[in-house]
């Protein structure tokens, strides 16, 4: 039987497609309708569910919202707040006992006990990312430098490179099919997923350690009985 693995704030399903090829059974929580989700989807505020089934799982990720965080929307948030809901997630995450993820955006209050990049697996993004790990630990890959620039307008003036910006619109940011392959998500053709996900290479690397965890583990405790 495959680990089970609660996927919380899923969205369209980058983190938990990752977890998937890494072969755990994975279950996705988002408050919003995911259509495109590639695995089980529950429609559920991603809290709550926590609370009430996070034991029912052997590990947990989850990537609350970055809009508090992020450097690409603070400018543009015209006044907005947003609510940072990673303190009450990681509250809730140690109390569970579970092994976690937790994964969010540079400028974020994260632990950043992994970083990863997009050019550390060879893909059209940068998308650098935090991942807090609690109740274990990871071996970290190496940063890899850039090839390039963003392709991309930059006051009026264009400039090729190796990666896309997978956000927002205009300044020849791409087409939705360029999106898909620089973020190897090819399951979704909605711009808003796409743009609001992790790729599935971060998770499926992190996900290979955390079952290999797993089955150290579960051969343990077979041998003590």
């Amino acid at each position: 039987m495959k680990p089970k693995l609660l996927d919380l704030f899923a969205g369209a399903g980058g983190a938990g497609k990752g977890y998937m090829d890494a072969g755990f059974d994975v279950t996705g929580i988002d408050i919003e309708p995911q259509p495109d989700y590639p695995g089980t989807f529950i429609q559920s505020d991603a809290i709550a569910y926590l609370a009430a089934h996070g034991h029912e799982y052997d590990a947990i990720h989850a990537s609350p919202p970055c809009q508090a965080s992020c450097t690409l929307t603070k400018g543009t948030n015209q006044g907005k707040e947003y609510l940072n809901l990673i303190p009450a997630t990681r509250a809730l995450l140690d109390i569970s006992g579970k092994p976690y993820v937790i994964e969010n955006v540079q400028g974020s209050d994260l632990r950043r006990d992994l970083t990863l990049c997009g050019e550390m697996f060879g893909l059209g993004v940068i998308r650098h990312r935090y991942f807090e790990l609690g109740g274990w630990a990871a071996i970290p890959t190496p940063h890899k430098p850039h090839r390039g620039r963003v392709a991309g307008w930059r006051h009026g003036e264009w400039f090729d490179g190796p990666y896309f910006a997978v956000y927002g619109e205009g300044g020849g940011k791409g087409t939705v099919a360029q999106w898909q392959g620089a973020m190897d998500m090819h399951w979704t053709s909605n711009r808003k997923s796409i743009a609001e996900s992790i790729p599935r290479a971060y998770t499926r690397f992190i996900g290979g350690q955390l079952m290999a965890l797993l089955e150290t583990q579960r051969e343990l405790a077979e041998s003590a009985a």
